[in-house]
């Protein structure tokens, strides 16, 4: 007797094979997406990335830095294919869980303010602002601020 399994999340490790399916990723869901090379300096840095896979499908990823007892979520995306579907808390928790590990008490990232999808994850997740950060992203007509949020660890 057989059985067909559904295809579970995967989370492992990024790696250099992996940024075409990232790039596909990025490049399609952001107007002015990272590089490759801002993910391979990640790598080659020893930053935290992690992808997540359903079966040989790159669904989403992130990019987390811990340093000094703190820790700063640089990047977390989810395909628009499965985006609304929990991966996005899913991989949030993971990073935040793994910044716990790595001993941060604190995890900071910055968001758009035209991105409202997102903050309302991290809203629900339990992160609150701290600040603005003036012109931080490149936008069609000039820059955009960031939002500088943060989550307790501890």
């Amino acid at each position: 007797m057989s059985a067909v399994l559904k295809d579970i999340p995967r989370l492992l490790a990024m790696r250099d094979q992996d940024l075409d399916d990232v790039m596909a990723i990025e490049n399609a869901i952001y107007a002015h997406p990272w590089t490759r090379g801002n993910f391979a300096d990640s790598l080659r840095a020893g930053y935290e990335c992690r992808v997540l896979r359903l079966g040989a499908e790159l669904v989403g990823y992130f990019v987390l830095m811990v340093a000094a007892g703190e820790a700063h979520l640089l990047n977390l995306s989810i395909g628009a294919p499965h985006q609304r579907t929990g991966h996005g808390s899913s991989l949030l928790g993971e990073a935040a869980a793994l910044a716990r590990q790595q001993g941060a008490r604190s995890l900071f990232l910055e968001v758009r303010p035209s991105n409202r999808a997102a903050q309302a994850l991290y809203t629900r997740f339990g992160f609150r602002k701290i600040a603005v950060r003036r012109g931080y992203y490149p936008a069609h007509t000039g820059r955009e601020d960031a939002l500088v949020l943060t989550l307790p660890l501890s």
